[in-house]
């Protein structure tokens, strides 16, 4: 336990803070789940807010409320499995050109 009065008075401060964190870092962490489940419009900038205002007071770093939102976007303009099937498809159906290849002149050492 601290001695000093200032340092005391850090502790308190400090678990002050520890809770506010941990109520940000709950509310941001169950929208991100909500908006996993469900990607729609209201769900997603529901999660952007919250995660802007994590960032805001420094309880995630910036470049994490970053990656966090653009994987959200992926996510949601992820298209349906059976649309990637239908383009994996087309691309198999398609040939190459059957053009003969020109021969390669051998150089000499003359």
């Amino acid at each position: 336990m601290p001695v000093l009065e200032s340092t005391k008075k850090a502790l308190r401060n400090a678990q002050r803070k520890a809770k506010s964190n941990l109520v940000i870092r709950e509310n941001y962490k169950e929208a991100l789940k909500k908006a996993r489940k469900n990607p729609n419009e209201e769900n997603i900038k529901k999660a952007y807010s919250l995660l802007d205002k994590a960032a805001k007071t420094n309880v995630i770093h910036k470049n994490k409320a970053s990656r966090l939102k653009s994987r959200l976007v992926k996510l949601a303009t992820k298209k349906t499995p059976q649309e990637e099937t239908k383009k994996q498809t087309r691309k198999k159906t398609q040939t190459k050109d059957k053009t003969p290849k020109k021969p390669q002149k051998i150089a000499s050492k003359n």
